[in-house]
């Protein structure tokens, strides 16, 4: 899915989105996605709104390899 600002992943979590535990579960989630860890991962913008902006530390370059095979072999996975 994209949007005007660029790329969108939807991810759902079962954490209610009470005292940021929403958030923590959508760091705790991206994290394992991507296998960095988890104080990684930072909500930047949207902490009490639906759509949020995370920011990952790290290598950009091996992250967006690590995220573009999680999502071909999603991809390949639904296509069977």
């Amino acid at each position: 899915m994209t949007a005007p600002e660029g790329a969108v992943l939807k991810v759902r979590v079962r954490a209610l989105p009470e005292n940021g535990s929403a958030n923590v579960a959508l760091t705790k989630v991206l994290a394992g996605w991507l296998g960095v860890p988890q104080a990684s991962v930072a909500v930047i913008g949207g902490a009490k709104a639906r759509g949020k902006t995370l920011m990952v530390a790290g290598d950009g370059l091996e992250l967006a390899k690590r995220a573009s095979a999680r999502l071909a072999d999603a991809a390949q996975r639904d296509a069977r």
